[in-house]
């Protein structure tokens, strides 16, 4: 985390516009394919399967993808340039209070602990749809909660015990994915209410700053 002065800014050239480049374009795409795709999962739930399985796959190799570039990828796409803990997170949280929070060229702390929940909530919906998916692979979590009697009758007069342990599974699984998925609605909201609230504070477009990748460049106080 540095602070920005006047020497600061030609070495990120700075356009005649007064802008910098910030998200580079693999973290723009990632971004709004997310949306996307989060989007076509959760309203296809109900009626079209087929769809919100290609669609949750496509989500689950956008994640990783972003795992990956949070690794090594350009400057502010990488976790390390970003996530600072959890008490610089209460800290800015404090000064959002009090007025008086600094602008930040990247990700400011909230917007960090924000992107760190959503890749790990998107990362147990995506897993638990995974296993959803192929009955075989609930079997290989025995510590699930029984929610259906593991002993069942069937026509034959014949014990279903481990058909009834899979049943149960399921629903246990399904229940925690839809869960998961509705989290995620409340992340989402809250996600979106603080861009507004930094676009506010800051007089600057966060969301046109993702599909152009420009911000404001850098002003003594900022913190780059």
């Amino acid at each position: 985390m540095i602070d920005t002065d006047s020497r600061d800014v030609p070495q990120m050239d700075v356009g005649t516009s007064g802008k910098v480049r910030v998200w580079d374009p693999l973290i723009r795409v990632f971004h709004w394919s997310l949306v996307v795709a989060f989007a076509v999962a959760y309203l296809s739930a109900e009626e079209l399967s087929t769809v919100h399985e290609v669609a949750g796959y496509v989500v689950a190799g956008l994640v990783a993808f972003r795992m990956i570039w949070g690794l090594v990828g350009s400057r502010y796409a990488r976790f390390a340039q970003f996530f600072k803990g959890p008490s610089a997170t209460f800290s800015y949280l404090r000064d959002v209070a009090g007025h008086r929070d600094r602008r930040y060229l990247g990700h400011n702390p909230a917007g960090a602990a924000m992107t760190a929940a959503l890749l790990i909530t998107l990362s147990a919906t995506a897993f638990t749809g995974w296993l959803l998916d192929d009955e075989t692979r609930i079997a290989m979590l025995p510590d699930l909660p029984q929610i259906i009697a593991p002993a069942i009758a069937d026509e034959d007069g014949q014990d279903r015990e481990y058909r009834g342990r899979g049943q149960g599974g399921e629903s246990a699984v399904e229940e925690v994915h839809e869960v998961l998925a509705n989290l995620m609605l409340l992340l989402i909201a809250v996600h979106v209410g603080g861009v507004v609230l930094t676009s506010l504070r800051h007089r600057e477009n966060l969301a046109r700053a993702m599909v152009t990748g420009e911000k404001r460049a850098p002003e003594p106080g900022d913190i780059a």
